[in-house]
């Protein structure tokens, strides 16, 4: 089983999930102050204020980034270099790998491009591989 946690403050991280668990089945959990999780799994969340990692996020990964294998983030393309930038701070602050960054809520391409990043190149390997940095 595949878990995925998910960070969404309008809606778009969290219909983005809500796609990827229709097509796949796979197990997605809203982070939340005292969500308790077991299980390794990967983190989606979102870019807020231009660049920054949401401060659920950070509180998570500081708690729980053991567990984290992979990062993928949202954001707004007008963001120009900022775009979806959580991602790559999460991945450089706790030594994790990106997956993927999309814009918004993501399209059809997107959903099965992230499927296919955790299911074919990354599921079941170990943290910190080279061949899934491919953001």
């Amino acid at each position: 089983m595949i878990y995925l946690y998910y960070d969404s403050r309008t809606g778009n991280v969290e219909r983005f999930i809500n796609k990827v668990v229709q097509i796949t089945g796979w197990t997605a959990i809203r982070i939340q102050e005292g969500v308790e999780i077991k299980e390794a799994g990967h983190l989606i969340t979102y870019t807020t204020n231009f660049g920054k990692v949401p401060e659920k996020t950070d509180a998570f990964m500081k708690d729980k980034n053991h567990l984290i294998s992979s990062v993928t983030s949202s954001g707004n393309r007008n963001w120009g270099r900022n775009f979806a930038i959580a991602a790559d701070k999460l991945s450089e602050l706790f030594d994790i790998p990106t997956a993927m960054k999309f814009e918004l809520s993501g399209t059809m391409e997107d959903i099965n491009q992230f499927i296919d990043i955790i299911k074919n190149q990354y599921y079941d390997s170990k943290r910190g591989s080279e061949k899934l940095d491919i953001a």
